[in-house]
C-alpha cells in the first residue's frame, strides 16, 4: 500500500470471513509465549489504558502492541459498559488500528468485534488444550452473548463434547442461543443446573458479583473466565479463586484488572504463555481457571492475519 492510499476500511462480514481459528490459534500461540519472555526486542505491550465513561456507564480502553520482528504496529480501541439486564444496547464495540511502524501512517481500520470475539474464545480454547481433565465431555457456557457464540464454535471445533448446557439470567436469551447454533444444546435454569458435573466451564456474563460458586464445581473442572474485566467486577467467588490454580494471560493485567484475581487474594500461578513456553507446568488433574482479561498483542496478531489475508485477495 502507498503511503498516501486512503486506509483500508475492513468490515464485520469480512473479517468474519477472513480470521479463522485454524489459522489464528498456532499464531496466538506463539505470540502469548513471546509476551511471557518480556523480551522488549520482539514485543512490547503495556497494560491496557482505560478511560472513565461515566456518564453512559461505560469505559474506553486502548490497547497497543508492537511486534518487532513481524513488524505489525496496531491499537484496539474498545468500548465496554456496564448494561441492564435485558439492555438491547452493545455491552462492547470495538476498532482495530493498523500503522505502517515504519512511516507511521494508518494502513487499515478494521471492525475490532469479531477479532475481539475469536481471538478471545481462541485464547480460551487455548487454555483449554492446556489445561482442561482428559477425555472431558461436558462443556458448560454461562453467558449467551456473543463471546458464547464465538466460544461455542471454536471449542465444538476443536474438541468433542457429549454435552454441552448454556445458562444466562433470562431464559429466553439462552433459549435463542440454543436455537441459533448448529449443535444440540441444553437450556439450563440455574448455574447450579448448568455448572454441575461440567469438565470445562466457560464464563462470558455480564455480571459484576460472582453468578460462579465453587461449591458447584467438580474436583478437576477447568473455568475459562472472561468476564468481569474491572478490578470491582466478579464472575467466581472466593472459594472457586482459591481452591484452583489460577492461570492469566498477562500478570500486570490480571493484577491491575481483575476483580476476581484482585478481590479474591488468589495467587496467579503461571501466565498461559509461561505454560507455552515450558517453564511453568498444566495442571490437568487439578481444578483451574484461568482468567482471560485480553492484550493488544492478541489484537495484533488477529488484524495482521486479518490485513494480510485482505490485501492477498485483493491482488486475486
Amino acid at each position: 500500500m502507498d503511503m498516501a492510499d486512503s486506509p483500508a476500511v475492513i468490515k464485520q462480514d469480512e473479517v468474519e470471513s477472513l480470521l479463522l481459528y485454524k489459522d489464528l490459534i498456532p499464531r496466538l500461540e506463539v505470540a502469548m509465549g513471546k509476551f511471557s519472555k518480556r523480551n522488549s526486542d520482539e514485543l512490547i505491550q503495556p497494560v491496557r489504558t482505560v478511560i472513565p465513561l461515566h456518564k453512559y456507564n461505560g469505559f474506553l480502553g486502548l490497547m497497543p502492541a508492537y511486534m518487532v520482528h513481524e513488524d505489525v504496529l496496531c491499537t484496539k480501541m474498545v468500548c465496554f459498559y456496564k448494561r441492564e439486564s435485558g439492555s438491547t444496547l452493545p455491552s462492547t464495540q470495538a476498532t482495530v488500528l493498523v500503522f505502517d511502524p515504519e512511516y507511521g501512517n494508518l494502513k487499515a481500520v478494521i471492525n475490532g468485534d469479531v477479532i475481539t470475539a475469536k481471538r478471545t474464545a481462541a485464547v480460551s480454547a487455548i487454555s483449554a488444550k492446556l489445561l482442561m481433565p482428559g477425555q472431558s465431555e461436558v462443556l458448560a457456557i454461562l453467558g449467551a452473548g456473543h463471546q458464547a457464540a464465538s466460544h461455542y464454535q471454536v471449542f465444538t471445533e476443536t474438541f468433542s463434547f457429549r454435552e454441552v448446557r448454556v445458562w444466562s439470567p433470562r431464559r429466553e436469551t439462552a433459549a435463542k442461543f440454543a436455537s441459533s447454533v448448529d449443535g444440540a444444546v441444553s437450556v439450563c435454569d440455574s448455574v447450579e443446573e448448568a455448572v454441575t458435573g461440567a469438565d470445562v466451564i466457560v464464563t462470558v456474563t455480564r455480571a459484576t458479583e460472582p453468578v460462579l460458586l465453587g461449591k458447584w464445581v467438580k474436583p478437576g473442572a477447568h473455568v475459562a473466565a472472561v468476564g468481569a474485566c474491572r478490578p470491582d467486577w466478579r464472575e467466581l467467588d472466593d472459594d472457586l479463586m482459591r481452591a484452583a490454580v489460577v492461570y492469566v494471560d498477562s500478570r500486570e493485567g490480571a493484577m491491575a484488572e481483575s476483580g476476581d484475581v484482585i478481590l479474591s487474594g488468589a495467587e496467579v500461578f503461571a501466565e498461559l504463555g509461561e505454560v507455552l513456553n515450558g517453564n511453568k507446568p498444566a495442571h490437568r488433574k487439578k481444578t483451574t481457571v484461568f482468567k482471560s482479561l485480553g492484550m493488544g498483542v492478541q489484537d495484533a496478531v488477529s488484524a495482521k492475519l486479518v490485513f494480510d489475508q485482505w490485501e492477498q485477495q485483493r491482488k486475486l
